[in-house]
């Protein structure tokens, strides 16, 4: 139980400074919320109190709601892309604007041309009709009865082919959560897919919608705060910290793609945002829906399952395995460039996925058999085109791309694997009919840029978006025609207990944003290896037998959901003070909690001039084991300080 603090607590020779103005109170209910988020993940209390705290900033004025006049005239792209947005939902300037891509300016520039002009917002609409299949009804009241406390769980799994319509189920059920009067957050793994989300959900619920997430300015996440703590917004949407905001009267919390690995925090507190609502759904007696066309093994051995096993408008479109082996033809296979062909000749559009950025994954000199790596990490060099250069994708490292190999002098260089950019390339020198539009980590980190590209897709015939798994999550674009994994076994090589799980979620989520609308549409999948289970289940859109079939394995193995992990990962910059420290580590847990399997230590790679090393505690009691770890911590922090080691205690990680 929590206490005022009073001067008898102040250690001698300490001397407090006033705190400083966090701009509002934190409620209770978030205060207990932390203090349970720094029991699960074995991170002070302080530090996880610092999550809730309220955003300091000046409030700006309200967000006045915005419309595209119509006929008005457009000059430039982005005058376009914003024009585009406010046509396509009329919302807040900064909702026309991050769907845009554009700067609060530049929306605001467009109102002083009279090209937008302020409408008052929509009221909300809690009885939308809805032409729903009977999966789809049985679901919506599956949902109203969880919030209702109508009996049964309150934790669900709202389990969807692609296109099955569970947006639409799980928005009426918070039409319904608002009718009762209660609160609504409705989290979504990327930044990115907020303001899609929003704009959807604005046009439902009005001005009781607010958007929150580490982008925002402070001023705006103070105004939203105080939106959300005076009741004025009812419905919050956005990315892993909103389940932290406050919010009245909680009735429905859900998740959606509940299977994204961006809802665990990679940083202290490596909280998992999904755990944090059910936490936070049971503490406030309210309803927690996970979402996704293809869930964790966890969720889909945990929860309640409310399915919809059919698409709205039409069927999933078959998938076409090509044995690249025999082929013969990478990166383009002679069957995927007879595809593109056809969108060339008749239309359409064709989301195509490669998980590598870059022109070539290494460089390699055929005289001396030399690669070019890294100089301060123990990886290959990627080749990028423009402009042309070597880079390390973890420390980002960067020199020019050689024209002859620096070891031997010979200029027979080869290229080895292909990445999304001689994928970019190639499409768009053998199909000059096609506009070639390219997503990936380089694109996407230019402000503006992913909502730029997404918007060009979407209004071009005859396009076709190249890209890493950006492309597969959760876009819903109309006509397309075709969809296709370059490699199908990519992400199989990873040694990682969830390699398998990941590896499906992605292929199974990319062939289902083909033949939307019943559009009709082709996928393909890519594969050297058209045997391996994963590949051919996604191919068969068996996401039921692929996770029981997994649940079985990671029963056997003891892996989680069966038990919990715990990941101490060390790096400094000599080589032997990682396993050093590991060794000694494991031996002390051993003796302080003989229950539990230490895995490892296992030296990992040097990255940016620091040798890694990790262990792993597979536990049934992870808050027990992780005193554990911070004790024996303790008492070694002097010579890990001397050897300028760093560690990272991980509850419950997503990637070892």
């Amino acid at each position: 139980m929590l206490r005022p603090a009073t001067d008898d607590d102040i250690p001698a020779g300490i001397t407090l400074k006033p705190a400083a103005d966090t701009g509002g109170r934190v409620p209770p209910d978030l205060v207990d919320l932390a203090l349970k988020i720094s029991e699960r993940y074995a991170t002070p209390p302080a530090r996880a109190l610092k999550l809730v705290l309220p955003p300091a900033g000046n409030v700006p004025p309200p967000d006045p709601w915005l419309a595209a006049v119509e006929g008005a005239e457009v000059r430039g792209s982005r005058q376009a892309a914003i024009l585009s947005a406010a046509q396509d939902a009329p919302g807040p300037l900064s909702d026309i604007g991050a769907r845009s891509g554009a700067a609060p300016a530049a929306v605001r520039k467009l109102v002083a041309e009279g090209k937008l002009v302020e409408i008052a917002a929509p009221p909300p609409d809690l009885e939308a009709a809805l032409d729903a299949t009977e999966a789809q009804l049985a679901a919506i009241h599956r949902l109203e009865q969880a919030i209702d406390d109508g009996g049964g769980s309150r934790e669900l799994l709202l389990h969807g082919v692609t296109g099955s319509g569970k947006t639409e189920v799980f928005l009426r059920a918070a039409a319904h959560a608002l009718q009762q009067g209660r609160g609504v957050i409705i989290l979504v793994p990327e930044i990115s897919l907020a303001p899609q989300t929003a704009a959807r959900v604005r046009r439902r619920f009005g001005s009781l919608v607010e958007v929150l997430h580490s982008q925002l300015a402070k001023g705006e996440r103070a105004r939203v705060w105080q939106r959300l703590e005076s009741g004025e917004a009812r419905v919050l949407i956005g990315a892993r910290s909103a389940i932290l905001a406050p919010m009245r009267e909680l009735g429905l919390i859900v998740v959606d793609e509940e299977h994204e690995v961006a809802y665990k925090q990679e940083s202290d507190p490596r909280y998992d945002a999904r755990t944090v609502a059910l936490m936070r759904a049971r503490a406030a007696n309210a309803a927690v829906v996970f979402a996704s066309a293809t869930p964790r093994p966890e969720a889909w051995k945990a929860l309640e399952h409310v399915k919809l096993t059919e698409r709205v408008g039409g069927r999933l479109p078959p998938v076409e395995l090509v044995d690249l082996s025999r082929d013969g033809h990478y990166p383009l296979s002679r069957s995927l460039a007879a595809a593109l062909g056809e969108i060339e000749r008749n239309g359409g559009r064709a989301m195509i996925l490669l998980n590598r950025r870059g022109a070539a994954l290494a460089l390699h000199c055929r005289a001396c058999g030399k690669g070019f790596g890294c100089p301060s990490c123990d990886v290959s060099l990627v080749l990028h085109q423009r402009p042309p250069r070597l880079v390390c994708h973890h420390c980002n490292h960067t020199e020019a791309a050689p024209s002859k190999c620096p070891h031997c002098g010979a200029v027979d260089i080869t290229r080895i694997g292909a990445g999304t950019e001689r994928l970019e390339t190639e499409i768009a020198d053998r199909f000059p009919g096609l506009t070639v539009l390219r997503l990936d980590g380089d694109v996407a980190a230019k402000v503006g840029a992913l909502e730029e590209v997404l918007a060009t897709f979407g209004s071009t015939d005859r396009a076709v978006l190249v890209g890493t798994q950006i492309v597969a999550k959760g876009h819903d674009f109309p006509d397309v025609r075709l969809a296709a994994v370059i490699d199908a076994d990519l992400g199989l090589a990873m040694p990682d207990f969830r390699a398998e799980e990941r590896s499906f979620a992605l292929l199974a989520q990319l062939a289902g944003r083909a033949g939307r609308e019943g559009s009709g549409g082709r996928v393909m999948l890519q594969t050297w290896d058209p045997g391996q289970r994963v590949v051919r289940l996604a191919a068969r859109h068996a996401v039921e037998e692929f996770l029981d079939g997994e649940l079985a394995r990671r029963e056997a193995l003891r892996y989680p959901p069966f038990s919990r992990l715990i990941r101490v990962l060390v790096d400094a910059p000599h080589a032997e003070a990682p396993m050093a420290f590991l060794d000694g580590l494991a031996a002390a847990l051993e003796q302080m909690v003989p229950e539990d399997d230490v895995l490892g230590p296992a030296q990992l790679i040097r990255l940016r001039d620091r040798y890694r090393a990790h262990l792993l505690v597979r536990t049934q009691r992870a808050e027990h084991a992780a005193r554990a770890i911070h004790a024996v911590l303790a008492d070694r922090h002097t010579s890990l300080r001397a050897a300028d080691a760093r560690v990272v205690v991980d509850v419950d990680p997503q990637s070892v």
